[in-house]
């Protein structure tokens, strides 16, 4: 019962990154120099956002709800520190077509990743994929790790911001390591961006990380 429990609320997840990523390809391929193409544009982005957080409240109350009253938390983001033989994911992981930060993630399936030394596997929305790698680079260097909330490449212009030490500055807050928050209410391509970001402020090289996609369904 608890892998269907899980597999229900990843296919969950995933349905509301999907959403989100819709939402993009959509905006994208309006002509933003056809003035009435603009304007219906922004008509259908103002009530298609409306009606994907209505959604994902709904979304989030029904994964709550399930986890609570099946005495499980089948969703919580794995440690680093707490991982399988890392021989045997990694044999799993390479039956797995890769996918780089240089690439587009939208609509893509996730499945695993190797980072350092590191291998783990049944990573199967963005989400987890992204805090797995938010733990690493906890664990890697918690002194920088915890500036992420006052670092300007996650802050907008109008002042929201995709990190916090407070979880009532974000959408729908993910609890780190340090006492930091992150946002996850983000598209596939969102995650790639943070991560990107993310990279060049660990002083990382992009070929640390290997990504796996799941096996696109027929």
């Amino acid at each position: 019962m608890s892998n269907q429990i899980r597999n229900i609320l990843e296919n969950l997840e995933q349905v509301r990154e999907d959403l989100l990523s819709l939402s993009d390809v959509v905006w994208l391929s309006i002509d933003h120099n056809d003035s009435e193409a603009l304007e219906q544009g922004f008509a259908f982005k103002k009530e298609y956002n409306a009606k994907v957080a209505a959604f994902d409240r709904l979304a989030e109350d029904l994964s709550i709800l399930v986890q609570q009253f099946t005495a499980s938390d089948t969703l919580s983001a794995i440690d680093p520190m707490i991982i399988p033989n890392s021989s045997q994911v990694i044999n799993d992981l390479k039956q797995y077509q890769t996918i780089s930060l240089d690439d587009e993630w939208t609509f893509k399936r996730p499945y695993g990743v190797e980072i350092g030394s590191l291998a783990q596997n049944k990573l199967k929305t963005w989400r987890r994929l992204f805090e797995f790698i938010c733990r690493y680079l906890a664990q890697r260097d918690p002194e920088l790790f915890a500036t992420l909330p006052d670092h300007p490449k996650f802050k907008t212009r109008r002042g929201n911001v995709s990190f916090s030490r407070s979880p009532q500055d974000l959408r729908s807050a993910s609890a780190l390591p340090l006492g930091i928050y992150v946002e996850v209410n983000a598209a596939a391509n969102h995650f790639r961006d943070y991560l990107r970001i993310l990279f060049k402020i660990f002083n990382l090289e992009r070929q640390e990380l290997r990504i796996y996609l799941r096996a696109a369904k027929s």
